[in-house]
C-alpha cells in the first residue's frame, strides 16, 4: 500500500463512521510558545480538546504533517526521522473508549482497509497508578475483539499517559497498539514499548481525555471526554508493506537514488555511506516542507530559523562526506516537491521559494565550511594531547560565531577524532552573543497555547487588533506570518518589507489602544470559509482552514478567521504597547508587545 492510498482509505474509513474530514495545519504553530513545530496531529486541535467548539462538529479526521527534531541526532539509523505525517481522528465528547478501540481495530485488520493479521497486533494499556485506576475498560475491549491477555501488556503513565498540556488541564490514560515484524525475542523481557530491539513497531495510539488535573495535583473525571488518536503515515506503510526501514519505501528510495547518483554510492552497500545518505534524505525532505509552508521560515540563527539552517548544513555536510563537492540540494528537494505537490497543494505553490532558499544557504555554508574545517583541524592535535580530551566551549562558540558552525555540527566532528565538547561553556558564551529561541532544540510537546488564562487571552484579542492596525497604517500588503503568545507578551510576525517609522508604530499603537479604549463587544459566527473572505474577514493561511469556519468580529474594527480564545470585550484588555518592532526574517517584521493593567 503506497502512502496516497493509505492516506485515502483512513480518511475514507472514518468519514464513513459520520466524521468530517478537516484540513491539515501549519507546521508552524499559532498562538503555541510550547513549541517550535508542530509536533503531532493533535496539535492544532488542543483548544477544541479543552472546550471550544470545533466548526466541523465532534466527529473529525484529517492528516496532518508534523516535525519533531528532540532526536536530531539519531536521524541516521533505520528507523528516526524529523518529518512525518500523522493520521488522526477525534471525537471531542462524543464516542469513548470501546467505539474508538472497536474502529481502530476493524480499520487495521478488516480485509476492505488495512488487512493485518490480528495474530500480529499486541496492546497496552494503562497499568493505573494513584492518580487513576487501572485501565480495565480498554483492556475489557480488546479482549472482547480476540485480544488475548498474553498480548495485552499494563504498563505505568510514562509509557501509557497523555497530558495535561500544562500543569493543570484535560489528560488520560492511552491504548497503543503493535505489530509484532516476527523478529526474535531479544530477551525475556521484550515487549511492546519495552525494548527498542525492533520485534515490535507501534502503529497507533488511542488517547483517552477523561481526567482534569487540578493545581492541587489530583485527578478528577471529566464531565466532557474526548478521544485523539494517531497513526504515523511513514511507519504503516513500512509494516503493509513489509519492509524493515521506512528508508525502504518508496518515500524515500528515489531521495536516496538521487543522491547516490551524484555521490557515485548505491544505498545498501556501506553502512557509513547509508547514514550520510539517510541524514540527507530526512534533513531535506524536512527542510523542504518547513520551506514550502504558508507561514514562511527562512535560515537563521533563532527559533525555527535555526533548526531549517542546521538541517540544511547538516545535509550538505553529509554531502560532502559522501564527495559531492557541488551544491546539490536541489535534486533532492525537486523529488520531495513533486512526491507531495498533491496531498499538499502549498508544495507546489512554494516549489521556486523552496529550491531558492535551499541554494542560497547551500552557497552561503558552503562558503565558509572549507575555511571552518581546516580551523577545525587545526585544533585536534592540540586538544588530543589534552587528558581531557574536550573542546572548550569557547572554541565551540568561535567556530559557531565565526564558521557558522551549529554546536552540534562541531559535537559531530569531534566526536569522529574521539573527543567532546564543552556544551555548558558553549551555551554562556552563546548567551552572552544573543538569546537562541528555544535553545535550538525542539521541546517536548506541551499543547494550546501558553495557557487560556485571562491575560493570554487579552493578548491573543490584541493581535486582531495589532493586524488590522497594521494593514491601516502599512497597507494591504501586510499578511500575519504567525504569532506567539505566552501572559507576559505577544509576538506577531507579518509581511512589510522596511523598518517601520517611530510615528508609524506611534500610530498603531494609538489605532489600538482606541479600539480598547472603545470597548468593542467582540462576537463569532461560524460560517462558510468563502463567505467569511467575502465580508473581509482575514484569512491568510493557504488551504489549512475547514470549509466552515469560526470568524470573530470585533466591532466596527476588525474581522478574522481564527478559533480563539478572546475576551467578550475589549474595554477590559489593558494599554497596549510595542516593546519592539524588528525583523524576523527577509520581508518579515517582527513585533513584541505587552497589555499593561
Amino acid at each position: 500500500m503506497t502512502p496516497n492510498e493509505l492516506r485515502k482509505k483512513y480518511i475514507d474509513f472514518f468519514v464513513s463512521k459520520g466524521h468530517k474530514q478537516i484540513p491539515g495545519s501549519s507546521l508552524i504553530p499559532e498562538n503555541d510558545p510550547t513549541v517550535l513545530f508542530t509536533t503531532a496531529g493533535m496539535h492544532p486541535l488542543v483548544p477544541y480538546l479543552l472546550g471550544e467548539a470545533h466548526p466541523s462538529g465532534t466527529r473529525l479526521t484529517d492528516y496532518q504533517k508534523c516535525i519533531r527534531t528532540g532526536d536530531i541526532d539519531s536521524v541516521g539509523d533505520a528507523l528516526h526521522l524529523t518529518f512525518f505525517e500523522m493520521l488522526g481522528n477525534w471525537s471531542l465528547g462524543d464516542y469513548f473508549k470501546e467505539e474508538a478501540i472497536r474502529m481502530s481495530f476493524e480499520f487495521l485488520t478488516s480485509k476492505e482497509w488495512l488487512g493485518f493479521d490480528p495474530e500480529r497486533l499486541s496492546v497496552t494499556v494503562f497499568a493505573g497508578d494513584e492518580d487513576a485506576p487501572r485501565d480495565e475498560e480498554s483492556a475489557a475491549v480488546w479482549r472482547s475483539l480476540g485480544i488475548p491477555d498474553s498480548r495485552i501488556y499494563f504498563l505505568p503513565k510514562e509509557d501509557n499517559w497523555w497530558g495535561p498540556a500544562g500543569e493543570t488541564g484535560p489528560c488520560g490514560p492511552d491504548s497503543e497498539m503493535f505489530i509484532d515484524t516476527g523478529k526474535e525475542p531479544c530477551g525475556p523481557d521484550c515487549r511492546p514499548g519495552g525494548c527498542s530491539c525492533g520485534r515490535f513497531f507501534e502503529i497507533w495510539n488511542d488517547v483517552f481525555m477523561q481526567y482534569n488535573k487540578r493545581k492541587d495535583g489530583s485527578f478528577v473525571p471529566l464531565e466532557r471526554k474526548c478521544v485523539d488518536t494517531g497513526m504515523g503515515i511513514e511507519r504503516t506503510v513500512t509494516m503493509m508493506q513489509g519492509k524493515k526501514s521506512v528508508y525502504d519505501t518508496e518515500i524515500f528510495q528515489p531521495i536516496l537514488k538521487a543522491v547516490g547518483d551524484l555521490a557515485s554510492v548505491v544505498y545498501g552497500e556501506n553502512e557509513e555511506n547509508d547514514i550520510s545518505l539517510r541524514i540527507i534524505a530526512d534533513h531535506i525532505r524536512t527542510a523542504s516542507f518547513i520551506l514550502g509552508d504558508d507561514r514562511g521560515v527562512k535560515p537563521s540563527n533563532v527559533g525555527q530559523g535555526y533548526i531549517l539552517r542546521r538541517l540544511i548544513r547538516r545535509a550538505v555536510r553529509h554531502g560532502r562526506k559522501l564527495g559531492i563537492d557541488t551544491n546539490f540540494l536541489a535534486v533532492p528537494a525537486q523529488i520531495v516537491i513533486d512526491m507531495y505537490r498533491e496531498p499538499y497543494p502549498e508544495m507546489g505553490r512554494n516549489a521556486s521559494v523552496i529550491l531558492e532558499e535551499l541554494q542560497k544557504e547551500e552557497e552561503r555554508f558552503r562558503q565558509t565550511l572549507t575555511k571552518g574545517l581546516q580551523e577545525f583541524e587545526k585544533l585536534v592535535p592540540n586538544l588530543l594531547k589534552n587528558p581531557q580530551k574536550m573542546i572548550p566551549g569557547r572554541v565551540v562558540f568561535r567556530l559557531y560565531d565565526t564558521f557558522g558552525f551549529p554546536a552540534e555540527m562541531t559535537a559531530e566532528l569531534a566526536a569522529e577524532h574521539g573527543l567532546t565538547v564543552d556544551r555548558e561553556g558553549f551555551e554562556a558564551a552563546f548567551k552572552k552573543h544573543q538569546e537562541l529561541s528555544k535553545q535550538g532544540a525542539e521541546k517536548a510537546f506541551k499543547g494550546g497555547l501558553a495557557d487560556h488564562s485571562e491575560m493570554t487571552t487579552a493578548l491573543h484579542t490584541a493581535t486582531h487588533l495589532l493586524h488590522k492596525a497594521l494593514h491601516m497604517v502599512l497597507g494591504d500588503h501586510v499578511r500575519q506570518m504567525g504569532s506567539n503568545i505566552t501572559a507576559e507578551r505577544l509576538r506577531f510576525d507579518f509581511t512589510h518589507p522596511e523598518k517601520m517609522t517611530d510615528e508609524q508604530i506611534a500610530r498603531v499603537e494609538e489605532l489600538v489602544n482606541d479600539a480598547i479604549r472603545r470597548d468593542l463587544p467582540v462576537t463569532m459566527e461560524v460560517m462558510p470559509l468563502e463567505k467569511a473572505k467575502d465580508e473581509g474577514a482575514y484569512a491568510f493561511f493557504g488551504d489549512k482552514y475547514d470549509a466552515d469556519v469560526k470568524v470573530y468580529t470585533i466591532g466596527d474594527f476588525s474581522k478574522e478567521v481564527c478559533g480563539g480564545p478572546h475576551v467578550s470585550r475589549t474595554g477590559t484588555m489593558g494599554h497596549f504597547k510595542i516593546q519592539k518592532e524588528q525583523s524576523s526574517s527577509s520581508g518579515v517584521r517582527r513585533i513584541r508587545a505587552i497589555l499593561e493593567k
